[in-house]
């Protein structure tokens, strides 16, 4: 009997061995190639001295809020900076409890008018429509019942005038030149449908006098080892998936859409936790099987500044809601798994968020509980697992603080030598304890999951210092 569980913990060692290893590798190939294009991006803009396009496209810009009273002033505002010459801005209040709605109207002096809006896509009804005057460009306010967040975009998509919309959270902030950049992809080629841009943590953000002075690290522990994590989500995993159209998401916090496809796809689904990757991924379907020529880009240096949470408690909701999101998108879509007909997406792209986004958290905790009954037991050296282990937390922490400082870099940010001190140390406890931590979070996660109407996901919103 001991032999035959000997043998068993060798074949799962092998195997959880080989997993770490693969993605160890496939990490290292998305750094190299990340920071190649980073790199060359921040060279050709030094020698074009950021040369402007003189061709554009008209852009909706929608923002889905839901007791945003915080931050919506804000967000709104650095919407109204945004260098580019005709775009909308079209709030969604879907339902708010708070004074989200009342806070627009005040602020931007809003008039209420009656404006019907043509239903191309299911959802909740308007109850009150309000325009801002005297602004340069068109503001309006839709208050409606609520329904989700994917049903207050369904809405913002109804009542968009321009064949592109532009997604964006209510806690979050763009540059002046977010959108210009965002948009570049469909510029260049008209195939594009959707465009994701780079979410980083808008408490990382120095600002003063309403402008970007630079970069610093917070002291609550759980935001800065956010900032880490995001960094290296957004560059390492979907530069490199980006090579064969292979992104299957697009941050609901800033992505850009062409309207007439997502209609034409069915738009949002109310009912799903991830309506942000579910819609993605049914537009890489829909155009598959409709053999429409079509991309999907991510743009790394497009850039929103998002609130993150800043507690265990609203970080451990956002988490369960994002991978449940994950799970339901994957499995209402699991016709791709490995089907050729899907050439790179089914075979590859699919495969990896399966083995390595969504099982991930089970198997990394299965093999490291396997590695130490491996011990126990004598089949491993402990020795050799604690080497294993320092060396792979190594490796990962030295390939996230390269990320980390390409960003750093590539957008001209300053950042102080206490802060830089900071940021290392951060980067070694988000390898070693962090990454574990949300493993467990991602397989509670499950735990007593019933299928479930769409919901807001909600964490406590701060004021921006210097804003």
């Amino acid at each position: 009997m001991l032999g035959v569980l000997e043998n068993l913990l060798d074949y799962v060692n092998i195997f959880f061995l080989v997993y770490l290893m693969v993605y160890a590798t496939y990490l290292l190939c998305s750094v190299v190639v990340g920071a190649w294009e980073l790199y060359d991006a921040n060279r050709m803009r030094r020698i074009k001295n950021e040369i402007r396009h003189d061709f554009y496209f008209p852009v909706s810009i929608l923002v889905p809020a839901y007791n945003e009273e915080v931050t919506i002033v804000d967000s709104v505002e650095s919407l109204l900076k945004l260098e580019y010459k005709l775009y909308e801005i079209i709030i969604v209040d879907d339902g708010s409890s708070d004074n989200t709605a009342r806070i627009l109207i005040d602020h931007f002096s809003m008039r209420k008018i009656r404006k019907p809006i043509r239903k191309r896509l299911e959802c909740q009804p308007e109850r009150e429509i309000y325009v801002a005057d005297g602004l340069k460009v068109q503001v309006t306010l839709i208050c409606k019942s609520n329904g989700g967040k994917g049903d207050a975009l369904n809405m913002g998509i109804n009542a968009a005038a321009y064949p592109y919309f532009l997604c964006i959270d209510a806690d979050s902030m763009l540059q002046p030149d977010s959108l210009e950049k965002i948009v570049q992809p469909a510029l260049r080629e008209d195939r594009v449908v959707a465009v994701g841009g780079l979410v980083r943590s808008a408490q990382s953000l120095r600002i003063e006098g309403g402008k970007r002075v630079g970069y610093r690290m917070p002291w609550n522990l759980i935001t800065a080892m956010q900032i880490m994590e995001y960094d290296r989500s957004f560059l390492a995993a979907r530069i490199l998936l980006n090579r064969f159209n292979g992104n299957l998401i697009i941050s609901g916090a800033f992505g850009l859409f062409k309207k007439d496809v997502v209609v034409a796809a069915g738009g949002y689904d109310r009912d799903t936790l991830g309506e942000d990757m579910e819609l993605v991924v049914r537009l890489h379907r829909f155009c598959k099987n409709n053999e429409i020529p079509y991309t999907i880009c991510y743009e790394p240096n497009a850039v929103c500044w998002s609130q993150v949470p800043e507690s265990l408690g609203d970080l451990k909701k956002q988490r369960r809601r994002w991978h449940l999101g994950l799970f339901q998108s994957m499995a209402k879509h699991r016709v791709m798994f490995l089907n050729p007909s899907y050439g790179w997406l089914g075979m590859v792209s699919y495969l990896y968020y399966f083995l390595y986004e969504l099982i991930s958290p089970f198997i990394q905790l299965a093999g490291w509980l396997t590695m130490v009954a491996s011990v126990a037991v004598g089949v491993m050296n402990l020795d050799f697992m604690i080497q294993f282990y320092l060396m792979y937390t190594l490796y990962n922490a030295v390939l996230t603080i390269t990320i980390f400082f390409q960003r750093i870099y590539t957008m001209g940010l300053k950042i102080s030598l206490s802060d830089t001190a900071k940021a290392v140390i951060v980067c070694i406890l988000e390898n070693v304890f962090f990454r574990l931590f949300l493993d467990g979070v991602r397989v509670m996660a499950f735990i007593g999951y019933g299928k479930r109407k769409s919901q807001w996901g909600r964490i406590k919103r701060v004021k921006q210092k210097g804003v």
